[in-house]
């Protein structure tokens, strides 16, 4: 705009100048004055074309420049997100390219109580998955909690953040690597009719369960041991194991995570992790440790066995007309006593073939370990990977008593549906589990 205006004044100066020098043709006829204001007419328009000339001369060159500069600052910014990528540092979005990205939020992957996920693209090409925190005060503790332990680790069987965008006030958004065949529940649950379409789900065959074990015990293996700081993740189950293209399991959701130092045991902290995974040492505010995390391990592996929820309602044999709650877990202990291990085996992947009762035994044995409901009895999760992996012989674990606890007064009215009747876990039969445990621990679990 500024070069056209230039150019505009200078062909009206011109213009002029050949106007003045016609009138004093007229007027002075070939006088000594006409050529003088002739001279100096012809002297300045010569002078403008020079500028002109000069001036497009000088804008063809700083164009030339600021086009290789801009190229290059290009180059540069692709090259420096494409090594904060290969560094796994995390980048920081804006808010309008994830907007971008997900088609204004559209494509929804999964929602729970305080976020929602996603799915996008991004400029370069990239599938991610979009995780919009909410709330106040939570949606900001998880915002940070996530991002600063997961951007300090990385194993090929954890989640890739690749960025964030924050801002002074909710939502907050978290940028994952997006994993195609989702969660791990979608595969060893039977598919209800409330599923989402949009998930992918099935059911995982025996030696890809047996994988799936071995995955995420390495991923844990990995947070409890060989991080600067351990990173408990406080929060493992089906709905946080996702799996790849090749069915390979990565763990993700570190919303509850906590960065402990290798020199402290026992972490005190609020429980919100899920109803069903939680250790009977972080119910009875114990403080939670590494051990918090093997406990809920454990309990997956059941369900990854049994293809079944831990806790469930069933029918009533002796009132068909009432439910009951029931506890896999006290089966698993009493069919393992029985020899009867393969009556547990989720019946699908029975029909399938291919299980090793071998492995069955195997898995059922170490996931008893993990649930022992004294902490110390629970292996490291080193030692699950080599248990795992047959370097380590599995001793069988020892009988354990499994109590039903009413943790949670609610309705037994079966219409309300956000309230679970009871919640089931494990106490050894040496502690001392006053009723007033219990109400404490109901008062935490119901916001009371």
């Amino acid at each position: 705009m500024e070069d056209r205006k230039v150019n505009t004044i200078a062909a009206i100066s011109v213009v002029a100048l050949v106007i003045v020098i016609i009138i004093c043709r007229v007027s002075l006829k070939l006088s000594k004055a006409f050529f003088l204001i002739c001279g100096a007419s012809i002297a300045v328009i010569l002078a403008v074309f020079s500028c002109i000339l000069i001036r497009q001369r000088y804008n063809k060159r700083r164009r030339k420049l600021e086009s290789q500069i801009k190229s290059e600052g290009r180059e540069l910014r692709i090259e420096y997100s494409f090594l904060r990528k290969v560094a796994g540092v995390p980048t920081k979005f804006r808010y309008k390219e994830l907007e971008e990205a997900t088609d204004g939020f559209q494509a929804l992957l999964g929602k729970g109580s305080s976020a929602s996920v996603f799915k996008g693209i991004l400029n370069d090409g990239t599938s991610v998955a979009v995780k919009t925190i909410h709330g106040e005060e939570r949606g900001d503790r998880e915002f940070r909690s996530e991002v600063a332990a997961i951007a300090s680790v990385q194993h090929v069987n954890l989640v890739r953040l690749f960025g964030y965008c924050n801002s002074p006030t909710p939502p907050r958004y978290l940028v994952y690597e997006f994993i195609p065949n989702g969660s791990l529940d979608c595969w060893i649950f039977p598919l209800k009719e409330n599923r989402t379409p949009r998930r992918r789900c099935g059911c995982l065959p025996w030696n890809l369960r047996y994988k799936v074990a071995i995955d995420v015990a390495k991923a844990l293996s990995y947070l409890h041991h060989d991080c600067r700081s351990t990173v408990l993740h406080l929060d493992v189950k089906p709905e946080n194991i996702l799996l790849d293209e090749n069915y390979k399991a990565l763990v993700s959701d570190f919303g509850l995570s906590k960065l402990v130092g290798k020199d402290e045991s026992h972490v005190l902290t609020t429980i919100r992790g899920t109803r069903g995974y939680l250790a009977p040492e972080w119910l009875l505010e114990r403080g939670i440790s590494e051990k918090t995390d093997i406990y809920s391990y454990g309990m997956v592996l059941l369900e990854m066995i049994g293809g079944r929820r831990n806790v469930s309602k069933v029918e009533d044999v002796s009132d068909k007309s009432r439910t009951k709650w029931e506890f896999f877990p006290k089966i698993v202990s009493e069919k393992l006593r029985e020899g009867k291990l393969m009556e547990i085996v989720d019946k699908r992947v029975v029909e399938f073939g291919g299980v090793d009762e071998s492995e069955v035994n195997r898995l059922v044995c170490i996931a008893l370990w993990c649930i022992q409901e004294k902490p110390r009895l629970r292996p490291r999760m080193v030692e699950v990977v080599d248990m795992l992996e047959g370097r380590v012989r599995v001793e069988e674990p020892p009988g354990t008593r499994m109590i039903l606890l009413d943790l949670l007064a609610v309705d037994e009215d079966p219409a309300d549906n956000n309230n679970l009747a009871r919640l089931l876990t494990s106490v050894s039969s040496h502690v001392d589990c006053t009723t007033s445990n219990y109400s404490l621990g109901s008062t935490i679990l119901s916001g009371r």
